[in-house]
């Protein structure tokens, strides 16, 4: 799979990194992906060999981090809640996550079927991961 993957960027002319991840197969981000050109990250976790993970992560404000970390308990999972029913409405799994000293909320297409796979449904998701990226950011600048 990885090697239709970097085959698949390489054809559209994307710039790619790999990324020692241990708990993938392999991880590989897109440096300029999809209409918004945001880095767009691929892997394959090696707990579901199979299932290919097409995501973005948006980085919170600095202001944004300060007001979250300053939740108590309950108000994290209200916010955390929020955002949640925000990404099922576009259909979208999320996961909000710590990296490099930010919170991030990661928005990600799973693609399970082996079937899914293939050049046109790896581009169609990364097109919807840039829109679910582009979208969760405006929830987040007007909603919090």
């Amino acid at each position: 799979m990885r090697d239709n993957i970097e085959r698949w960027l390489i054809h559209e002319s994307l710039s790619f990194d790999e990324i020692s991840n241990s708990e993938n197969n392999f991880h590989i981000i897109a440096k300029h992906a999809g209409q918004f050109g945001i880095p767009i990250e691929v892997f394959e976790p090696k707990a579901q060999p199979g299932v290919l993970v097409i995501g973005a992560k948006i980085a919170m404000k600095n202001n944004q981090i300060a007001r979250y970390q300053g939740f108590n308990e309950y108000e994290k999972e209200k916010f955390e809640k929020k955002v949640s029913d925000f990404c099922y409405s576009i259909q979208a799994v999320n996961k909000i996550i710590t990296e490099d000293g930010k919170q991030k909320i990661g928005v990600y297409v799973v693609l399970d079927e082996k079937t899914d796979v293939n050049q046109q449904t790896f581009f169609e998701a990364i097109k919807r991961v840039s829109e679910m990226h582009e979208k969760t950011s405006r929830f987040l600048m007007k909603t919090f």
